[in-house]
């Protein structure tokens, strides 16, 4: 890969990579064996399925609707699941790299901060 940087590199080895979780900034998605009891479908948007959306800048985490790649899902706490049939889809977001996903089923999540004087738990915003 001749002319990138190191982080260039990292990502585009991560964003390929068949593991368990892949990361995109603020946003986790966690390789999952099933879907839980009790999902519903989720509509998407005139951008797609939005996995996450920044509360400062409005940019967002976004995968483009295609029923024959995914189908979105959100559970009773709000937390979206993606289930990707037999082709890869890319989640792409204004400010980060591409992050492709395999097939299988995902769980979406944000990143946790501790605050180490009270310990009080944030989302970390993007």
């Amino acid at each position: 890969m001749l002319g990138q940087t190191e982080k260039q590199k990292w990502e585009a080895t991560m964003s390929k990579a068949k593991v368990g979780l892949v990361q995109q900034g603020d946003v986790l998605a966690f390789r999952e064996t099933a879907l839980p009891e009790g999902v519903k479908v989720l509509k998407p948007t005139p951008r797609g399925y939005v996995l996450a959306e920044g509360e400062v800048t409005g940019h967002a985490h976004v995968v483009d609707v295609d029923a024959s790649k995914v189908q979105a899902f959100i559970d009773d706490l709000k937390q979206v699941w993606l289930v990707v049939k037999d082709k890869p889809i890319t989640v792409r977001h204004e400010e980060h790299g591409a992050i492709t996903l395999d097939k299988g089923v995902w769980k979406i999540g944000i990143v946790r901060e501790v605050d180490p004087f009270t310990d009080e738990i944030h989302a970390v915003r993007d």
